[in-house]
C-alpha cells in the first residue's frame, strides 16, 4: 500500500526531465536501453517515456551435482547444498516454489518463493547461466509476496516475452519482508537496530543462496530488483545501498522515506537506509526505471521530486502511467514494459 504519511509533497525541482525518443536497444546489452549515461556537466541523464513493448521445459528443483565453475568463465554453477523447494502454486509458465532461507550473515530465516523460467531445465541450456530478478511485495508482506499471486502474472508474461525475444527469461526470487502484520512497525527491508537484519538477509544472504542453488552469472550485471508500492521503496533502497549486488531497479509507484516506528531512537541508522538521501550521494552506479500513476497527483509529486534529486552516476528513466492509480490492476499493466526495460539494461542468459 501507499504510505502517504511518510511522504513530503515537494514538487519537481532541479534538473529538467528530458525526453529521449530512441527505442530500447536489443535485449542483453549491459548498457542498452534509455536513460543511460551522464550529461556534459556530469549530472544524471533522466528521461521520460515508456519502454517498447526462447524455449520450453518443465521448471523444477536445481540439480545437486553440477560441473565446477570455470575459472575464467561467466557462468556460476550451483555449489549446493540443494534447497528443499516445495511447489506452492502452478502457473501457465511453470510452478512457483517456496523454501525457507537461513541467512548465515544476518541470522534471519524467512520464506523465499522461486520461479524458474522454462528454459532453465531445458537440456539445451544446461550450461547456461540466467539473470536474476528479485521482486518485493506491496503491503506488509508477512508470510506472502504479491508477485506470487495470479493478480500479478509476471511469470506468464516473462515466458511470453522471452519466446518473442523481447525479454530475458529471468530467475525470479520473491522474499518475505516482515515477520508481523503491523505495517507501522515494518522492517523497511533494512537492518534496524534490535530487529531482524532484513537488509543483510536480502542483499547478502539471499544472493548467496541463489548462487548456491541455481546457474547464474558472475558479477552484478545480470541482477535486478523490482517492486510496487512498499516494494518500490525496497527496490529503490536496495539498489542504491548495494550497487555492488544490483545493477538495475524498477520502483513502481513507490515512496522513498523509511517510516517504520521501529526506527525511533536510531536516527543515524535511519538516514543510512533512506532512499531520499541515498539518491543524492552520487555513490551508486545503478540504472532505474521509476514510475508514478498519472491519476494520482500526490504520488506524481512524490516520485518526480525524488527523481529530480538524483546525482550521477545514478541514471533514471521516469514513466508516468496514463490514468494509472495505486491499484494492483494498474501495477499489472506495467509488467510487460518493465520486463523489457530490465532486459535492455541487464545481461541475459549466457553460456561459456
Amino acid at each position: 500500500m501507499l504510505r502517504q504519511s511518510s511522504r513530503s509533497r515537494a514538487v519537481l525541482t532541479g534538473a529538467a526531465v528530458l525526453t529521449l525518443a530512441a527505442s530500447l536497444a536489443a535485449c542483453g546489452g549491459s548498457d542498452g536501453g534509455k536513460g543511460n549515461g551522464s550529461s556534459a556537466d556530469g549530472s544524471p541523464v533522466v528521461t521520460t517515456g515508456s519502454p517498447t513493448a526462447g524455449g520450453s521445459g518443465a521448471a523444477g528443483t536445481p540439480s545437486a551435482e553440477q560441473p565446477p565453475t570455470p575459472a575464467n568463465g561467466k557462468v556460476m554453477m550451483p555449489t549446493g547444498p540443494a534447497a528443499d523447494l516445495k511447489k506452492v502454486r502452478g502457473t501457465g509458465a511453470g510452478p512457483i516454489m517456496m523454501t525457507k532461507v537461513a541467512g548465515a550473515k544476518s541470522g534471519v530465516t524467512g520464506q523465499v518463493w522461486v520461479w524458474l523460467p522454462p528454459e532453465y531445465n531445458d537440456p539445451k541450456f544446461a550450461k547456461t547461466g540466467f539473470p536474476v530478478l528479485t521482486l518485493y511485495a506491496g503491503g506488509q508482506s508477512n508470510g506472502y509476496n504479491t508477485w506470487t499471486d495470479n493478480q500479478l502474472p509476471i511469470q506468464e508474461v516473462d515466458e511470453q516475452l522471452a519466446k518473442q525475444g523481447k525479454a530475458h527469461p529471468f530467475i525470479m526470487i520473491m522474499p518475505v519482508q516482515n515477520f508481523n502484520s503491523d505495517e507501522k512497525n515494518a522492517l523497511d527491508c533494512s537492518d534496524i537496530p534490535g530487529q531482524p537484519k532484513m537488509g543483510t538477509w536480502m542483499a547478502e544472504d539471499i544472493p548467496a543462496w541463489v548462487r548456491a542453488n541455481f546457474r547464474t552469472l558472475k558479477g552484478r550485471d545480470s541482477w535486478g530488483v523490482m517492486g510496487a508500492s512498499t516494494g518500490g521503496f525496497c527496490s529503490a533502497k536496495m539498489a542504491l545501498q548495494y550497487p555492488d549486488v544490483y545493477k538495475a531497479a524498477v520502483p513502481i509507484d513507490g515512496y522513498f522515506i523509511p517510516d517504520s516506528g521501529l526506527w525511533k531512537g536510531h536516527d543515524a541508522e535511519k538516514a543510512a537506509n533512506n532512499p531520499n538521501l541515498l539518491i543524492t550521494q552520487g555513490k551508486a552506479d545503478v540504472k532505474m526505471y521509476v514510475t508514478a500513476g498519472g491519476a494520482n497527483g500526490y504520488e506524481k509529486d512524490v516520485v518526480k521530486s525524488w527523481v529530480a534529486k538524483a546525482v550521477a552516476p545514478v541514471t533514471i528513466q521516469y514513466y508516468e502511467q496514463p490514468g494509472g492509480k495505486h491499484l494492483t490492476s494498474d501495477f499489472k499493466k506495467m509488467i510487460p514494459g518493465t520486463l523489457q526495460w530490465l532486459s535492455a539494461n541487464l545481461a541475459g542468459p549466457t553460456a561459456d
